[in-house]
């Protein structure tokens, strides 16, 4: 018992540790420190944790030094311990009491350290691994006993949820810190103008994520769209951009024919090769010019189309193992700069289109007055039409009359023939805009315009840019030349991009970029008119059905419906955007009360109600809906959102399209749920939890046949905390193991103490968990409990779950077995509410069945026949038969009727302390 006692205060200890979430290696240091006490005869003890090569390397242990080298120097390779993958692959503990007769551990380790025994664990929870753990000697056989090893194997389950717990919260901040990163790269990429800071901000969050700042942009010529470039380089890479670009030229390195370059490209999704040198598609002597070996290849994408690709290179001889998750939000970063890069790079183009026209335009002038000069025997007006090259050209005369007019122009103009033109005032086309300035004596005297309508024969407009020269004869002007283009198709182009810059390309709904400027601008009105105002954040139920069933192109299609009904119900000045995937978001500017908000959400409802037609399918689609209101639940459109997708996953509770308002409570309820969960780690070892005794009553003889004991707690803050509270709480986090252990050794000590003071109960009732039925050590837990406390195995009566019993039959039946074998008796708790059939209950070793509560309270006001079947069928099956819950006379008088006389609720008592079961039936 005083092991015992050591060991269950060790526990007690590494679970307060664990709680309060101290450092992951404090809490392995005192998993080790307990095993080598527990276990004397251990010379060493290590716990071994997975790296991303497949090994297990050392993390913690005693003695800290083997032979010369620090435990972290030690590496577990299952290529030549096949002990430890066998250990891996089963998840189950291994001793070997001599390692000359066993040829599975390490022969190199066995050898070095002369070790004669060696007992090795899984660290593992709930099906999943999360490191080894060795114990063995220097020499002297450890001789290890049963409960030796059951003692480690607690000790190393303990090792498991803290491994667990640790990771769970490192995934938790890690999805926090990736959303937040996003949100950063789109508040910045918004606030930029030119390329070199969309680069520089884009490299800054690539290399904050793979910790790499060799990172090269390659993109699409701007002019020559089909060839792929070199473009920028990080300004904290290892090499200048003046040096690589350099080297790109000295070794003429093509990316259109590189056939990595053209994977990416045609894929249009990333590759990582961490050694360049085992792969065949990389250019290997590029890659030995460069230094490289390793490589990582993004694509740049926006609206389908590939804009380039992004490098990120190791020039070091072991390149990093990056996780596919850092490679995901890698691409995420990228992707979230495409659309802004697309509109610079765009910008970037009509630039340079401009200046290279504008200078072939001004050369061609040049040549023009040339050819005049040299040919003064020809008309100018012929002189101009053979030079033109399919721009529109005409002259004008010093009254602004058409002196000519080439084909090409006539044609653009909308004219048959450029006679229709001649004589005509050049207002048929400027319609009386100027472009008259002073004259000069320069011969070279001439101007462009970029941007400016000409009218057609039918007085529609069309937009130009166009260049006007001097005619000079003896350095006197005597006319003007005009050539211009039609700049329709860039201008549709600069519409699209400028559109799509601000709404979402599939709803054509305003996207984030949009709603945002929208609701930061209609807060500002609002707050200087005292006004108030909504957010509402709308997902869609069971959207991820539609696209696995039926396919993205259907998804695509109800999103668009969607879309559609939305902007049907909200008023004018109202904002509806869609924020990506199947999330919608309503900026209500000006909201008086909240029935105009809920006369929205109220047409949603209606909206929702209808079936949606997608192509021969027609599907029922339901929304959970978060409301925000400014200026109560923030004064910020990033904390208003933030709140409504609070108040959304709420709604997710119910089913069918709901809402919820935000509020306070919401996140305290969070805050107060995980100070419960706290609590509870301590509260054994605090002495917060006892046990009350519920009475089983024969109601034919007013005896009592046995009692139920029930877990109670009272908080030292909160009071008593109702078990359906914090019972959930131990079942999610795994403390309903050592909780039912507590529960099932205090029962049983007291039902002894009972019978060492006279009062012979037949029977003690106690419940087991999912979680205690399905721990491999269950069995031995029990028979050591009865054998502490003393109590036969025939007063103990254990009450599983239907719904436990049909989980795993095979193994259910093997362990309930053994529970009978030793005495012990079986009960099924609340039969009736499950799925057993008949076929489970004939081949269970089982000896009662018991009538759940809401049976009884059916049976005399509407519906007693499920309760007569159950009466009936154990009666059939010689089982003893049970009713909870009897709550009146009515119903234990019905209940004897029908030859049901075992009977427990408040009827006969209430759950009462230990004493005073002794004092009211001893």
């Amino acid at each position: 018992m005083s092991q015992d006692h050591s060991r269950y205060s060790r526990l007690a200890n590494i679970t307060k540790m664990i709680n309060m979430k101290l450092d992951l290696r404090e809490v392995m240091e005192q998993v080790t420190l307990a095993i080598s006490e527990e276990i004397m005869r251990c010379d060493s003890v290590g716990i071994y944790l997975p790296q991303p090569d497949g090994t297990f390397r050392g993390y913690v242990g005693k003695p800290e030094i083997i032979n010369g080298r620090t435990l972290d120097m030690h590496v577990i390779d299952t290529h030549y311990d096949r002990l430890a993958k066998e250990v891996i692959e089963t998840k189950k503990t291994i001793y070997i009491p001599d390692t000359s007769k066993d040829n599975r551990p390490d022969p190199r380790a066995v050898e070095a350290f002369k070790i004669k025994s060696l007992l090795a664990l899984p660290i593992s929870y709930e099906g999943e691994l999360f490191g080894l753990v060795f114990l063995f000697d220097y020499g002297t056989p450890m001789n290890l006993t049963e409960d030796e090893i059951q003692a480690v194997e607690a000790y190393v389950n303990m090792a498991a949820v803290a491994i667990q717990n640790a990771t769970n919260l490192t995934k938790k901040e890690k999805l926090l810190n990736e959303k937040q990163l996003l949100l950063d790269v789109s508040r910045d990429l918004s606030m930029y103008t030119t390329l070199q800071e969309c680069f520089d901000s884009c490299f800054f969050y690539i290399q904050r994520v793979l910790d790499n700042p060799n990172i090269g942009v390659h993109l699409l010529d701007p002019i020559a769209q089909k060839r792929i470039r070199p473009a920028r380089l990080s300004k904290d890479s290892d090499w200048t951009e003046e040096k690589w670009l350099e080297t790109h030229k000295e070794l003429d390195f093509d990316e259109n024919t590189d056939a990595l370059v053209q994977e990416v490209v045609q894929t249009k999704t990333y590759i990582f090769i961490p050694d360049v040198f085992k792969d065949p598609r990389p250019d290997h002597n590029l890659c030995r010019n460069f230094g490289i070996y390793g490589l990582v290849m993004f694509p740049i994408i926006t609206m389908g189309e590939v804009l380039g690709q992004i490098s990120i290179v190791t020039l070091e001889e072991k390149a990093p193992l990056y996780t596919e998750s850092q490679l995901q939000l890698t691409q995420s970063i990228i992707d979230t700069m495409a659309s802004a890069l697309s509109h610079l790079l765009y910008m970037e183009k009509q630039d340079i289109i401009i200046e290279e026209r504008t200078s072939e335009v001004l050369e061609k002038n040049k040549e023009l007055q040339h050819v005049v000069s040299e040919l003064q025997h020809l008309s100018r007006e012929k002189e101009l039409i053979l030079n033109s090259a399919g721009e529109g050209i005409f002259g004008l005369d010093l009254h602004r009359n058409i002196t000519f007019c080439n084909p090409a122009g006539a044609l653009m103009l909308g004219y048959q023939s450029e006679s229709e033109l001649i004589g005509k005032s050049v207002h048929v086309i400027m319609n009386g805009q100027t472009i008259e300035r002073e004259a000069t004596t320069d011969t070279n005297d001439s101007y462009f315009e970029e941007y400016k309508v000409f009218y057609r024969k039918d007085c529609s407009t069309f937009p130009v840019e166009y260049v006007t020269a001097h005619i000079k004869e003896n350095q006197e002007i005597v006319g003007e030349v005009i050539t211009f283009k039609d700049i329709s198709q860039r201008k549709q182009l600069e519409e699209k991009i400028k559109y799509y810059a601000y709404f979402d390309s599939l709803t054509d709904l305003p996207n984030r970029v949009l709603l945002m400027d929208r609701i930061t601008q209609g807060l500002k009105y609002a707050k200087k008119n005292e006004e108030k105002a909504a957010i509402l954040f709308l997902d869609l139920d069971r959207f991820k059905v539609v696209n696995d069933s039926l396919g993205h192109s259907y998804g695509d299609l109800l999103l668009k419906e969607v879309a559609t009904r939305l902007m049907t119900c909200v008023p004018e000045g109202a904002t509806v955007s869609r924020q990506g995937g199947d999330e919608f978001t309503i900026f209500l500017p000006l909201v008086k009360d909240e029935g105009a908000i809920l006369k929205v959400i109220k047409c949603i409802d209606a909206v929702f109600d209808e079936p949606f037609q997608l192509h021969q399918h027609e599907m029922y689609i339901k929304t959970s809906i978060g409301i925000s209101l400014f200026p109560e639940n923030g004064e910020t459109a990033e904390v208003l959102i933030k709140n409504a997708d609070t108040a959304m996953y709420k709604s997710k509770e119910r089913p069918g399209t709901s809402f919820h308002f935000f509020s306070e409570e919401m996140d305290i309820r969070s805050y107060e749920t995980i100070r419960i969960e706290n609590d509870l780690y301590r509260a054994i070892e605090k002495n917060e939890l006892y046990l009350h005794y519920q009475p089983q009553i024969n109601y034919k003889t007013d005896q009592i046949v046995g009692v139920e004991a029930l877990l109670r707690w009272n908080h030292p803050e909160h009071g008593f905390i109702p078990p359906d509270r914090f019972i959930p709480l131990a079942e999610e986090t795994g403390l309903i193991v050592p909780i039912g252990e507590w529960v099932l050794r205090t029962a049983c000590t007291q039902m002894k103490k009972w019978h060492d003071d006279g009062l012979k109960l037949p029977s003690l009732s106690v419940n087991l968990s999912v979680h205690q039925f399905e721990h491999q050590e269950l069995f031995k837990t029990i028979e050591c409990i009865l054998s502490d406390t003393g109590l036969a195995p025939e007063y103990l009566e254990l009450e599983l779950t239907e719904n436990l019993i049909v989980k795993n039959t095979v193994q259910t039946l093997q362990t309930m077995e053994k529970l009978q074998s030793l005495g012990i008796k079986i009960a099924i708790d609340d039969f009736g509410t499950g799925y057993s059939s008949l076929g489970y209950l004939r081949n269970l070793p089982i000896s009662k069945l018991k009538i759940d509560k809401s049976f009884v309270d059916l049976m005399v006001k509407d519906d007693a026949a499920i309760t007569n079947t159950i009466i009936t069928l154990a009666q059939n099956l010689s089982l003893e038969v049970i009713a909870e819950g009897v709550e009146t006379k009515e119903q234990a008088d019905y209940l004897l009727q029908q030859d049901c006389f075992l009977m427990q609720g408040y009827y006969f008592s209430r759950p009462i302390p230990p004493e005073e079961i002794y004092t009211k039936y001893a």
